[in-house]
């Protein structure tokens, strides 16, 4: 008995997509990054922000992680900090946070799906909530400069984003 070629094709799309299993990336581990200057000559045009860039317990959004399926790499502010062996802040450390996505304020969006490598607590405290500035700051500040707006923002035009709550 002979198979159609698009008969083939479409029993093997089918059990190729049936055994696909629908992942997240919320909630793991990255290296929040910055913009490189122009001296620092970076392959990837970023370069990891360092414990001694972000203050102690501030929320940090970081655009542009390629550790993450959506670019975004942020740490809330009781995320832990990289710490030395005698337990202080190791302020030449990457400074790390975890991979989240933009979403929709009121939203189920951000649950972490595979906790394997997720920080205990932030699977429980995961939400959708402004990270940025208010809406109406991000819309005033797009409509009086477009470009200095794309080079801070991108194509970010909320301030909505998978974060631990505080």
């Amino acid at each position: 008995m002979k198979m159609s070629l698009r008969a083939a094709f479409l029993v093997s799309t089918a059990l190729l997509l049936g055994g696909c299993k629908v992942s997240s990336e919320i909630g793991k581990p990255c290296t929040l990054v910055r913009k490189a200057l122009p001296e620092e000559n970076s392959p990837t045009k970023t370069m990891p922000v360092l414990e001694s860039e972000v203050a102690d317990r501030q929320d940090f959004i970081s655009f542009g992680s390629l550790e993450c399926e959506d670019l975004i790499c942020v740490r809330d502010q009781d995320y832990p900090r990289a710490r030395t062996a005698e337990g202080e802040v190791d302020l030449t450390a990457a400074a790390m946070g975890y991979c989240s996505k933009p979403c929709v304020e009121g939203s189920n969006a951000c649950e972490v799906k595979d906790t394997s490598d997720v920080e205990p607590n932030l699977p429980g405290r995961m939400a959708c909530r402004s990270l940025l500035l208010d809406q109406d700051t991000l819309d005033a500040l797009r409509s009086a400069d477009e470009g200095f707006y794309r080079r801070t923002f991108g194509e970010n035009n909320s301030p909505f984003f998978c974060a631990g709550n505080i």
